[in-house]
């Protein structure tokens, strides 16, 4: 494994803003703040006629690789809706692009793999990410935490699993067949194979750290299609080695998968600061199974989540009532940081997100 100085080589390092009141931070870290913190997963994108507008007759990953177009991308959402953090806009398959795999992200189907990786020879022939590869995500990081002020943003990247059932795939998949099968039949290879995927991840969360990325958040988005067993056998080691592997950065580490409402004890065993939970748990029954977790952690349970996004659609009385649920359903967590289940959905009304912001933000904490 590569150290954090080599994996920062030829990257300028940004000094860590000090952001000790900022909502989310205080929420992440497990204490209590001013106000319940919200953001949304997917908020900087398709839902925004000003996202659509920047975007136009740009391809998705010209895009994550324009700095000046992600940091716009990026802030849109805070300016409009005033949330309590932004999160980089930029895709999953970003680092594996960089490295130098041939992979492109096909308009209503996603990324799509030119040779899928389901043997030794071309796991061994995986490239490594080389950090100067994604010099322009570090530079739109730079670009945002000078425009951000007080608001924290939020570095990503998908998880080992999630990445290996593209590669195994060839793209996107709803049975993960090629990729179980690989798994169960080969699991030297398997292990192999996310072991090389746990460094470029590795790599690049490095890289939006040394630039100045307040929090991270690891997108498992795959991993409910396993079992708890499966999980921790052929995936916790790997996104373990990722978490473990950020640790001295000393900032929250969000894990997030969706379906996984049984495995969010082992999501937490894996080193996240805070689990993500999808809109299928209660979050005080997510609560319960995070704190169950074995292990040492620097603060009791932390949840995001957890509305469905389909409520956005049922007007603004069933937004309020569901909301008002989960912020009390949170208060069981020593922290919790409100968001959707999963991503705003392309049609949903910007005003809805912005109205639900205000809402959250003038529900009591505790």
């Amino acid at each position: 494994m590569t150290d954090t100085a080599d994996i920062q080589a030829g990257l300028p390092t940004a000094a860590r803003r000090h952001l000790p009141d900022a909502p989310f931070l205080v929420a992440a870290r497990g204490g209590i703040p001013e106000r319940v913190p919200v953001w949304f997963m997917r908020q900087a994108g398709r839902s925004l006629p000003e996202y659509r507008a920047v975007r136009e007759g740009v391809p998705m990953l010209a895009a994550c690789f324009d700095p000046e177009l992600v940091r716009e991308v990026t802030l849109q959402p805070v300016r409009r809706h005033g949330v309590d953090a932004a999160i980089l806009f930029s895709d999953i398959v970003v680092p594996l692009v960089a490295a130098g795999v041939d992979l492109d992200i096909v308009a209503g189907t996603g990324p799509v793999v030119a040779e899928p990786v389901r043997t030794p020879d071309a796991v061994a022939a995986l490239p490594t990410l080389d950090p100067a590869a994604v010099a322009p995500v570090a530079e739109a990081v730079r670009l945002l935490t000078a425009a951000l002020g007080d608001t924290p943003l939020i570095g990503f990247a998908g998880a080992p699993f999630t990445l290996a059932s593209y590669l195994v795939e060839g793209g996107p998949s709803r049975n993960h067949e090629h990729t179980k099968a690989l798994m169960y039949s080969d699991p030297e290879t398997w292990h192999a194979l996310l072991d090389r995927l746990a460094d470029i991840t590795l790599t690049f969360l490095r890289a939006q750290l040394a630039a100045g990325v307040d929090a991270v958040q690891l997108f498992d988005s795959w991993a409910g299609a396993l079992s708890e067993r499966d999980y921790r056998q052929y995936v916790l080691p790997h996104s373990a080695r990722v978490l473990s592997g950020l640790a001295d950065a000393g900032v929250p580490r969000i894990h997030f998968g969706v379906g996984t409402g049984a495995l969010l004890g082992a999501m937490r065993e894996a080193g996240a600061d805070v689990v993500g939970v999808d809109w299928r748990t209660p979050l005080d029954e997510a609560v319960r199974r995070v704190a169950a977790a074995p292990g040492e952690f620097a603060a009791g349970p932390v949840v995001q989540g957890n509305l469905d996004p389909a409520v956005l659609f049922a007007g603004d009385e069933a937004v309020r009532a569901h909301a008002e649920r989960i912020v009390a359903e949170g208060r069981s967590a020593d922290g919790h940081v409100f968001n959707l289940g999963h991503g705003v959905l392309p049609q949903t009304d910007p005003d809805v997100l912005t109205r639900l912001v205000e809402l959250v933000h003038r529900l009591p904490v505790r």
